[in-house]
Protein backbone atom coordinates (compact mmCIF):
# COMPACT_ATOMS: atom_id res chain seq x y z
CA UNK A 1 0.00 0.00 0.00
CA UNK A 2 1.84 3.40 -1.26
CA UNK A 3 0.74 6.22 1.66
CA UNK A 4 -0.51 9.27 0.49
CA UNK A 5 1.55 12.30 -0.30
CA UNK A 6 0.63 15.82 0.91
CA UNK A 7 1.12 18.50 -1.36
CA UNK A 8 2.70 21.32 1.11
CA UNK A 9 3.81 25.24 0.12
CA UNK A 10 5.75 26.69 3.12
CA UNK A 11 4.70 30.40 3.59
CA UNK A 12 8.11 32.55 5.13
CA UNK A 13 10.82 31.12 6.02
CA UNK A 14 12.38 32.75 9.62
CA UNK A 15 13.32 31.07 12.65
CA UNK A 16 9.58 29.23 12.73
CA UNK A 17 9.82 28.47 9.02
CA UNK A 18 13.20 27.08 8.29
CA UNK A 19 11.94 23.93 11.09
CA UNK A 20 8.74 23.32 9.64
CA UNK A 21 10.27 23.64 5.83
CA UNK A 22 13.33 21.29 7.26
CA UNK A 23 10.48 18.94 8.40
CA UNK A 24 8.43 19.08 5.17
CA UNK A 25 11.69 18.64 3.00
CA UNK A 26 12.68 15.28 5.14
CA UNK A 27 9.14 13.73 6.28
CA UNK A 28 8.48 10.78 3.67
CA UNK A 29 4.57 11.74 3.78
CA UNK A 30 5.05 15.45 2.85
CA UNK A 31 5.74 16.76 -1.34
CA UNK A 32 6.98 19.97 -0.95
CA UNK A 33 5.54 22.02 -3.70
CA UNK A 34 6.24 25.43 -3.15
CA UNK A 35 8.12 28.19 -0.57
CA UNK A 36 7.29 31.57 -0.16
CA UNK A 37 10.50 34.13 0.88
CA UNK A 38 10.58 37.82 1.54
CA UNK A 39 14.56 38.16 1.88
CA UNK A 40 15.57 39.33 -1.79
CA UNK A 41 18.46 36.85 -1.06
CA UNK A 42 16.74 33.98 -0.26
CA UNK A 43 14.48 34.27 -3.75
CA UNK A 44 16.02 32.24 -6.13
CA UNK A 45 17.41 29.95 -3.57
CA UNK A 46 16.14 25.73 -4.17
CA UNK A 47 14.65 24.86 -0.94
CA UNK A 48 16.92 22.49 0.55
CA UNK A 49 19.52 25.24 0.70
CA UNK A 50 17.73 27.22 2.95
CA UNK A 51 18.23 24.64 5.57
CA UNK A 52 21.25 23.05 4.98
CA UNK A 53 19.68 20.32 3.34
CA UNK A 54 20.38 18.87 -0.28
CA UNK A 55 18.74 20.13 -3.18
CA UNK A 56 15.07 19.79 -3.67
CA UNK A 57 14.13 21.51 -7.37
CA UNK A 58 11.97 23.57 -4.94
CA UNK A 59 12.99 27.01 -5.94
CA UNK A 60 12.23 30.19 -3.74
CA UNK A 61 9.98 32.91 -4.37
CA UNK A 62 8.15 35.91 -3.56
CA UNK A 63 5.89 35.31 -6.48
CA UNK A 64 2.50 35.38 -4.70
CA UNK A 65 0.30 34.74 -7.77
CA UNK A 66 2.34 32.10 -8.83
CA UNK A 67 1.73 30.00 -5.48
CA UNK A 68 -1.65 30.67 -5.39
CA UNK A 69 -1.68 29.18 -8.77
CA UNK A 70 0.08 25.87 -7.71
CA UNK A 71 -1.84 22.91 -6.78
CA UNK A 72 -1.55 22.09 -3.29
CA UNK A 73 -3.17 20.37 -0.16
CA UNK A 74 -1.99 22.87 2.50
CA UNK A 75 -0.31 26.03 3.10
CA UNK A 76 1.82 26.02 6.23
CA UNK A 77 1.97 30.15 6.60
CA UNK A 78 4.34 31.31 9.41
CA UNK A 79 4.55 34.75 9.01
CA UNK A 80 4.90 36.65 11.95
CA UNK A 81 1.36 38.68 11.46
CA UNK A 82 -1.98 36.67 10.14
CA UNK A 83 -2.93 37.89 6.76
CA UNK A 84 -7.00 36.92 6.81
CA UNK A 85 -7.00 37.95 3.20
CA UNK A 86 -4.32 35.73 1.75
CA UNK A 87 -6.12 33.06 4.14
CA UNK A 88 -8.99 33.08 2.72
CA UNK A 89 -7.29 33.03 -1.20
CA UNK A 90 -5.70 29.91 -0.38
CA UNK A 91 -9.01 28.61 1.13
CA UNK A 92 -10.89 29.60 -1.99
CA UNK A 93 -8.58 28.15 -4.20
CA UNK A 94 -8.67 24.61 -2.49
CA UNK A 95 -5.90 25.20 -0.26
CA UNK A 96 -5.85 24.57 3.29
CA UNK A 97 -4.24 26.53 5.67
CA UNK A 98 -2.40 26.11 8.78
CA UNK A 99 -1.36 29.19 10.24
CA UNK A 100 0.99 29.56 13.56
CA UNK A 101 0.27 33.37 13.61
CA UNK A 102 -3.45 32.63 14.12
CA UNK A 103 -6.09 33.69 14.82
CA UNK A 104 -5.93 30.33 16.84
CA UNK A 105 -9.17 29.33 19.17
CA UNK A 106 -12.49 31.12 18.37
CA UNK A 107 -13.89 33.59 20.91
CA UNK A 108 -16.88 36.10 20.18
CA UNK A 109 -14.22 39.35 20.47
CA UNK A 110 -13.11 37.43 16.84
CA UNK A 111 -15.99 36.15 15.37
CA UNK A 112 -15.71 38.78 12.29
CA UNK A 113 -12.03 37.05 11.72
CA UNK A 114 -13.80 33.52 11.96
CA UNK A 115 -16.99 34.51 10.23
CA UNK A 116 -14.95 36.08 6.89
CA UNK A 117 -12.56 32.31 7.33
CA UNK A 118 -15.38 29.59 7.97
CA UNK A 119 -17.25 31.60 3.98
CA UNK A 120 -13.84 31.01 2.32
CA UNK A 121 -13.92 27.34 3.83
CA UNK A 122 -17.14 26.61 2.52
CA UNK A 123 -16.00 28.92 -0.95
CA UNK A 124 -12.83 26.30 -1.29
CA UNK A 125 -14.43 23.23 0.62
CA UNK A 126 -10.88 23.78 2.67
CA UNK A 127 -10.45 23.90 6.54
CA UNK A 128 -8.35 26.16 8.44
CA UNK A 129 -6.64 25.50 11.42
CA UNK A 130 -4.47 28.16 13.80
CA UNK A 131 -1.90 26.32 16.31
CA UNK A 132 1.75 26.68 18.01
CA UNK A 133 3.05 25.49 21.31
CA UNK A 134 1.27 28.21 22.91
CA UNK A 135 -1.35 29.21 22.27
CA UNK A 136 -1.50 25.33 20.82
CA UNK A 137 -0.09 23.12 23.65
CA UNK A 138 1.19 24.19 26.82
CA UNK A 139 -1.84 26.19 28.03
CA UNK A 140 -4.83 24.41 26.32
CA UNK A 141 -4.17 20.81 25.38
CA UNK A 142 -1.52 19.75 27.84
CA UNK A 143 -3.55 21.09 31.52
CA UNK A 144 -7.05 20.05 29.77
CA UNK A 145 -4.87 16.49 29.39
CA UNK A 146 -3.43 16.37 32.76
CA UNK A 147 -7.19 17.16 34.41
CA UNK A 148 -7.57 13.63 33.79
CA UNK A 149 -5.07 12.69 36.42
CA UNK A 150 -7.15 15.22 39.04
CA UNK A 151 -9.70 14.52 41.81
CA UNK A 152 -10.37 17.99 42.68
CA UNK A 153 -9.13 20.83 41.10
CA UNK A 154 -8.77 24.52 42.61
CA UNK A 155 -6.46 26.47 40.19
CA UNK A 156 -4.51 25.81 36.93
CA UNK A 157 -1.23 28.23 36.36
CA UNK A 158 1.05 27.97 32.96
CA UNK A 159 3.87 29.44 33.09
CA UNK A 160 6.03 30.37 30.19
CA UNK A 161 9.59 30.95 31.53
CA UNK A 162 12.56 32.16 28.41
CA UNK A 163 16.13 33.84 29.07
CA UNK A 164 16.49 35.80 25.84
CA UNK A 165 20.29 36.09 26.56
CA UNK A 166 20.57 32.15 25.92
CA UNK A 167 17.89 31.73 23.82
CA UNK A 168 18.21 35.13 21.72
CA UNK A 169 15.21 36.36 19.75
CA UNK A 170 14.24 38.87 17.37
CA UNK A 171 11.40 39.86 19.78
CA UNK A 172 13.94 41.31 22.12
CA UNK A 173 13.41 45.02 21.35
CA UNK A 174 10.23 45.25 20.09
CA UNK A 175 9.29 43.89 23.86
CA UNK A 176 10.68 47.01 25.53
CA UNK A 177 14.16 45.31 27.14
CA UNK A 178 16.22 48.34 27.82
CA UNK A 179 13.26 50.85 28.90
CA UNK A 180 12.77 52.74 31.64
CA UNK A 181 10.56 50.40 34.38
CA UNK A 182 8.24 53.11 35.26
CA UNK A 183 7.78 54.15 31.58
CA UNK A 184 6.91 50.23 30.60
CA UNK A 185 4.67 50.07 33.31
CA UNK A 186 3.02 52.75 32.19
CA UNK A 187 2.77 52.22 28.43
CA UNK A 188 3.79 47.88 28.04
CA UNK A 189 5.37 47.06 24.60
CA UNK A 190 3.25 44.01 24.75
CA UNK A 191 0.03 44.98 22.55
CA UNK A 192 -3.39 45.39 25.22
CA UNK A 193 -4.83 42.69 22.70
CA UNK A 194 -2.05 39.88 23.66
CA UNK A 195 -4.30 38.66 26.42
CA UNK A 196 -7.47 38.35 24.15
CA UNK A 197 -5.31 35.98 21.96
CA UNK A 198 -4.44 34.21 24.65
CA UNK A 199 -8.54 34.07 26.29
CA UNK A 200 -8.95 30.96 23.34
CA UNK A 201 -7.10 28.52 25.25
CA UNK A 202 -7.86 29.36 28.64
CA UNK A 203 -11.66 28.96 27.68
CA UNK A 204 -11.03 25.44 26.11
CA UNK A 205 -9.67 24.62 29.22
CA UNK A 206 -12.33 26.51 31.48
CA UNK A 207 -15.48 25.30 29.42
CA UNK A 208 -13.72 21.84 29.33
CA UNK A 209 -14.24 21.31 33.04
CA UNK A 210 -17.65 22.59 32.56
CA UNK A 211 -17.10 26.15 33.79
CA UNK A 212 -17.74 29.35 32.30
CA UNK A 213 -14.99 32.90 32.69
CA UNK A 214 -16.53 35.21 34.48
CA UNK A 215 -13.92 37.76 33.72
CA UNK A 216 -10.01 37.96 32.50
CA UNK A 217 -7.36 40.36 34.23
CA UNK A 218 -3.51 41.06 33.68
CA UNK A 219 -0.70 42.31 36.15
CA UNK A 220 2.93 43.47 34.75
CA UNK A 221 5.97 43.46 37.51
CA UNK A 222 9.29 44.39 35.82
CA UNK A 223 13.17 43.53 36.86
CA UNK A 224 15.61 45.95 36.27
CA UNK A 225 19.36 45.38 35.38
CA UNK A 226 21.95 45.47 38.19
CA UNK A 227 24.72 45.92 35.32
CA UNK A 228 24.76 46.06 31.55
CA UNK A 229 23.89 43.23 29.72
CA UNK A 230 24.98 42.65 26.03
CA UNK A 231 22.21 40.57 24.15
CA UNK A 232 22.33 39.06 20.03
CA UNK A 233 18.72 38.68 18.25
CA UNK A 234 19.49 34.97 17.41
CA UNK A 235 20.58 33.18 14.50
CA UNK A 236 19.80 34.41 10.87
CA UNK A 237 19.45 38.42 12.49
CA UNK A 238 22.26 40.38 12.80
CA UNK A 239 22.52 43.00 14.66
CA UNK A 240 21.94 43.39 18.91
CA UNK A 241 23.10 45.50 22.00
CA UNK A 242 23.12 46.42 25.36
CA UNK A 243 20.13 46.26 28.10
CA UNK A 244 22.04 49.28 30.16
CA UNK A 245 21.94 48.56 34.12
CA UNK A 246 18.42 50.22 35.43
CA UNK A 247 16.85 49.76 32.41
CA UNK A 248 13.89 46.68 32.20
CA UNK A 249 15.72 43.04 32.37
CA UNK A 250 12.70 41.47 32.95
CA UNK A 251 8.86 41.29 32.75
CA UNK A 252 6.31 39.23 34.13
CA UNK A 253 3.12 39.29 32.44
CA UNK A 254 0.09 37.45 34.41
CA UNK A 255 -3.12 36.66 32.66
CA UNK A 256 -6.28 35.42 35.00
CA UNK A 257 -9.85 33.62 33.57
CA UNK A 258 -12.23 34.48 36.99
CA UNK A 259 -14.67 31.50 37.91
CA UNK A 260 -17.42 31.40 40.84
CA UNK A 261 -15.69 34.48 41.92
CA UNK A 262 -12.60 33.16 41.60
CA UNK A 263 -9.37 32.35 40.02
CA UNK A 264 -9.07 29.27 38.18
CA UNK A 265 -6.58 29.43 35.09
CA UNK A 266 -3.64 31.97 35.60
CA UNK A 267 -0.49 32.02 32.89
CA UNK A 268 2.76 33.79 33.69
CA UNK A 269 4.97 34.72 30.99
CA UNK A 270 8.95 35.11 33.02
CA UNK A 271 10.69 36.56 30.11
CA UNK A 272 14.55 37.63 31.38
CA UNK A 273 17.68 39.04 29.45
CA UNK A 274 19.65 36.49 31.86
CA UNK A 275 20.20 36.77 35.80
CA UNK A 276 21.11 40.13 36.60
CA UNK A 277 18.40 41.75 37.69
CA UNK A 278 16.33 43.04 40.32
CA UNK A 279 14.15 41.24 41.71
CA UNK A 280 15.34 38.18 40.34
CA UNK A 281 12.74 35.06 39.60
CA UNK A 282 13.89 31.76 40.23
CA UNK A 283 12.03 29.64 37.65
CA UNK A 284 14.95 27.77 36.75
CA UNK A 285 15.90 26.57 33.32
CA UNK A 286 13.84 27.97 30.06
CA UNK A 287 10.18 26.04 29.80
CA UNK A 288 6.43 25.77 29.73
CA UNK A 289 5.39 24.36 33.23
CA UNK A 290 1.96 23.51 34.42
CA UNK A 291 0.76 23.47 37.99
CA UNK A 292 -2.40 22.27 38.98
CA UNK A 293 -3.26 23.32 42.35
CA UNK A 294 -5.68 20.43 43.91
CA UNK A 295 -5.85 16.85 44.80
CA UNK A 296 -3.59 15.38 44.31
CA UNK A 297 -1.16 18.27 43.58
CA UNK A 298 0.26 18.28 39.88
CA UNK A 299 3.27 19.38 38.40
CA UNK A 300 4.58 19.04 34.58
CA UNK A 301 7.67 20.82 32.89
CA UNK A 302 8.47 20.85 29.30
CA UNK A 303 11.88 21.67 28.57
CA UNK A 304 14.29 21.10 25.80
CA UNK A 305 17.11 17.98 26.45
CA UNK A 306 20.11 19.01 28.76
CA UNK A 307 23.43 20.44 26.88
CA UNK A 308 27.05 19.82 27.06
CA UNK A 309 26.85 23.03 29.05
CA UNK A 310 24.73 21.37 31.93
CA UNK A 311 21.83 23.83 30.70
CA UNK A 312 18.46 23.00 29.04
CA UNK A 313 17.73 25.38 25.97
CA UNK A 314 14.15 26.36 24.81
CA UNK A 315 12.59 25.28 21.54
CA UNK A 316 9.53 27.41 22.07
CA UNK A 317 10.18 28.76 18.17
CA UNK A 318 10.71 25.59 16.58
CA UNK A 319 8.21 23.32 18.84
CA UNK A 320 5.62 25.96 17.65
CA UNK A 321 6.47 24.97 14.29
CA UNK A 322 5.96 21.42 15.01
CA UNK A 323 3.01 21.67 16.40
CA UNK A 324 1.66 23.39 13.24
CA UNK A 325 4.06 20.69 10.83
CA UNK A 326 2.63 17.74 12.53
CA UNK A 327 -0.85 18.69 12.08
CA UNK A 328 -1.09 19.20 8.62
CA UNK A 329 -2.51 15.75 7.14
CA UNK A 330 -5.00 15.57 10.21
CA UNK A 331 -5.93 18.92 8.40
CA UNK A 332 -6.26 18.00 4.81
CA UNK A 333 -7.99 15.23 6.21
CA UNK A 334 -10.25 16.37 7.73
CA UNK A 335 -13.95 18.30 7.28
CA UNK A 336 -14.49 21.68 5.65
CA UNK A 337 -14.52 24.84 8.15
CA UNK A 338 -12.61 26.19 11.22
CA UNK A 339 -10.81 23.15 13.15
CA UNK A 340 -9.95 23.62 16.82
CA UNK A 341 -7.94 21.28 18.98
CA UNK A 342 -10.94 19.74 19.77
CA UNK A 343 -12.36 19.07 16.45
CA UNK A 344 -8.69 17.06 15.40
CA UNK A 345 -8.79 15.22 18.50
CA UNK A 346 -5.79 12.99 19.23
CA UNK A 347 -3.70 13.27 16.33
CA UNK A 348 -1.15 10.81 14.76
CA UNK A 349 1.25 12.00 13.20
CA UNK A 350 2.74 10.60 10.33
CA UNK A 351 6.66 10.29 8.69
CA UNK A 352 8.15 10.98 12.03
CA UNK A 353 9.50 7.72 12.66
CA UNK A 354 12.26 7.07 9.65
CA UNK A 355 15.17 4.75 8.65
Amino acid sequence: MIERKYRVIQWATGTVGRTALKHFIENPTIELVGVFVTNPEKIGKDAGDLVGLPPTGVIATNDVEKLIALQADCVFFAAIRQDLELYCRFLRSGKNVVSVAGPFIPTERYREQYEKIEAACRDGGTSYHGCGVHPGFSGDILPLTLARLMDRIDRIEVTEVIDKVRNPMIYTEVMGFGRDPAELLAKPSRSPEAPYSFEGSMRMVVEGLGKKIEKLTTRLEVAAATKDIPYTLGEGHPGGGVIRKGTVAGQHFEWTAWVDGAPLMVYHFYWTMGYDMEPRWENGDSCYRVVIHGNPPLEVRVMGGVEADGRRPFHGLPWTALMGATAVQAVCDAKPGVLTHLDLGVLQPRGLVRA
